[in-house]
């Protein structure tokens, strides 16, 4: 019989944030006054916040940085005053800003990954920290999306590749946006269908970026030649950039078996995501966000 998962009372999301300095990987380790203790940036989540959200605006509230996110870390449970806690956690790049003091921390370090773990006073910021040792850091990332809810194609008279997104699905293109914003996309890809454009178009506006039409990356293009497409997707794994790319629901997953066909995944429905993170073209890990376009209830 299948095990029930009990939902926490508290959900919270924090960062291994990560930058290089004189050819050094440092992380970032806060100091809370108010607990007098050493941990890793995260706080709670708002009424309605999606975990990735809050995971960069507790980074930047903690210590002051922009970052970008990729890899998922273990997620952290225990107790606290009888409440159950989650705490998620990713890996995240060190864009910009700078720490200043503030009502949460006092003090913020940047150590070696090893000397970090020795720093931080909870069991789960040493387990997050020892995953973050256990691969190299991705030095490229491609958002991988699902296109968003464009109805029944047996409702839809004209050519299929026109097929724009219904109601439902622009208000997931809309959620899709932050999503990537967290991801720090700074190029969009998007295969062929009128649907796939429209699922990343507000993210590219806000962005200011131009969505490119790659035919390659779609069902047809997968179908007519599996391996080119899939040399198209790993041309976009280049290192220091991250990509969003629109596809669909034959080729996301024949994309996915090809970088490894080990793996057993889940169905990618539509709006959700894989985030793909790569060193040196090969794929370090992808991971599944079923959130990715999950719309905000009111």
């Amino acid at each position: 019989m299948a095990t029930r998962t009990t939902a926490p009372d508290v959900r919270a999301a924090g960062a291994v944030v990560w930058r290089v300095r004189k050819r050094r990987v440092e992380v970032a380790v806060v100091h809370r006054a108010r607990y007098d203790d050493w941990s890793l940036p995260k706080g709670k989540l708002e009424p309605g916040e999606r975990a990735v959200t809050a995971a960069v605006r507790e980074v930047a509230e903690e210590t002051g940085s922009r970052v970008a996110l990729s890899r998922r870390l273990p997620t952290v449970r225990y107790a606290v005053g009888g409440a159950r806690k989650e705490v998620s956690y990713w890996l995240a790049r060190h864009v910009s800003g700078s720490f200043e003091p503030n009502d949460e921390v006092d003090e913020l370090v940047w150590l070696p990954p090893a000397e970090a773990r020795s720093r931080v006073d909870y069991p789960g910021d040493r387990t997050v920290l020892a995953d973050t040792l256990r691969l190299p850091l991705p030095d490229a990332v491609i958002v991988l999306l699902r296109h968003a809810r464009a109805g029944k194609r047996s409702h839809w008279t004209g050519d299929d590749a026109l097929r724009p997104l219904e109601r439902v699905g622009r208000a997931q293109a809309q959620a899709l946006s932050g999503f990537l914003t967290a991801f720090g996309a700074g190029r969009v890809v998007s295969a062929e269908p009128v649907r796939c454009v429209e699922t990343v178009t507000p993210f590219a506006t806000s962005a200011g970026l131009t969505v490119r039409i790659d035919p390659r990356l779609g069902d047809h293009g997968f179908d007519a030649d599996p391996a080119a497409a899939e040399q198209a997707l790993l041309a976009l794994a280049r290192p220091g950039r991250v990509t969003a790319v629109a596809s669909q629901g034959t080729a996301i997953p024949g994309l996915l078996d090809r970088l490894d066909p080990r793996a057993r995944r889940p169905e990618t429905k539509k709006g959700q995501a894989w985030v793909l993170s790569f060193v040196d073209g090969t794929l370090l890990a992808a991971d599944h966000h079923p959130d990715a376009g999950s719309i905000p209830r009111p």
